[in-house]
């Protein structure tokens, strides 16, 4: 019988009732079930291949799941690492110039409406984003300009007169 090369997994007294915990667990994600029970199979010596055929799954997964415990720890080996690529920035500079178009009047620059909505202040702030030199708002979004304007407690859809 071939032995594994992988190292033994250390456990703490607490890390292993948690886990016996999360894998008798009709709370908690499926997919965090099933790691602890992962990890609790290879902590008591159980093979990789043979884990595998017991929880009915592959052997690329079992590793994957032992290696995060190996690296991480325990616990963070029963979460999911975080994603690929690059993520969004919008500058600082960008939101408050958000801002600034929010709380002035769509009639200041050539609209007939009295106040904001979400789509016209979208349709303007990417036609001029490129002027103002905010080239990170091209693709803005009503999710994406909600948050902002959300931060910074302003609904410009409710406004009822300007200042």
């Amino acid at each position: 019988m071939r032995t594994s090369k992988k190292s033994k997994l250390k456990i703490s007294d607490e890390e292993l009732k948690e886990l016996e915990k999360i894998s008798v667990s009709r709370t908690a994600s499926h997919r965090s079930v099933i790691r602890a029970k992962i990890l609790l199979k290879y902590h008591r010596g159980e093979t990789v291949t043979r884990i595998a055929k017991d929880m009915n799954t592959n052997r690329p997964l079992v590793e994957r799941c032992i290696n995060k415990g190996l690296a991480y720890g325990v616990m963070q080996g029963l979460k999911d690492l975080p994603g690929r690529g690059m993520k969004p920035v919008i500058s600082d500079d960008a939101k408050s110039w958000v801002l600034h178009i929010a709380c002035s009047k769509p009639t200041d620059f050539g609209y007939s409406y009295e106040t904001w909505t979400y789509r016209l202040l979208k349709i303007y702030i990417r036609s001029q984003c490129i002027e103002a030199g905010f080239e990170c708002l091209q693709k803005i979004d009503k999710g994406v300009l909600n948050g902002i304007l959300s931060k910074g407690n302003i609904k410009p859809h409710k406004i009822s007169y300007y200042l």
